[in-house]
């Protein structure tokens, strides 16, 4: 692998309001902190457009902001063709979202479809849960799921600017 000045990544789930929009709040907040924000683009998108142009789901954006990060700037939108060859990684929430994501997936950005989950650490689970017809409990195992697998994505993302084992 050559060493990269850059990388995309790209969160999706169903509506991008409640896990994705999430996701890339976390992760962007991780970026920053390892001082890698000028070199990783992180954005979020929806496999359907019902929420296009709205803000993140109001539990979901307190939950977040309970540990410290803000989602407020965020707004919905749906994935579009460009998506794939514009990021590195699109990375689906659940296998409902990556089967939708690998049916509209042109085949030469195919291999940059995974799972998010896929690189977490320290759970079990291999599918970020919807939380929308949930409690608040299920907001914050959200949170749970997502900050482990952004600590193995960040590791990830490393490895890709860096071409060194971080």
């Amino acid at each position: 692998m050559n060493s990269k000045d850059k990388v995309s990544v790209l969160f999706v789930c169903m509506g991008n309001i409640c896990r994705s929009p999430t996701a890339e709040g976390v992760f962007r907040q991780y970026v920053e902190t390892a001082g890698l924000a000028r070199r990783v683009l992180i954005d979020s998108a929806g496999t359907h457009g019902y929420h296009a142009g709205e803000q993140p789901d109001a539990r979901a954006m307190a939950a977040a902001l309970r540990r410290g990060y803000d989602l407020s700037q965020q707004r919905a939108r749906k994935v579009a063709p460009a998506d794939f060859a514009r990021f590195d990684l699109v990375l689906a929430m659940d296998q409902g979202n990556l089967q939708n994501l690998q049916q509209i997936c042109p085949p030469q950005h195919a291999a940059n479809l995974k799972l998010f989950l896929s690189y977490g650490r320290r759970f079990d689970e291999r599918e970020v849960p919807d939380p929308y017809y949930g409690g608040a409990n299920g907001f914050e195992r959200v949170l749970d799921l997502i900050e482990d697998a952004s600590e193995g994505l960040l590791s990830d993302v490393r490895k890709r600017l860096s071409n060194v084992v971080a």
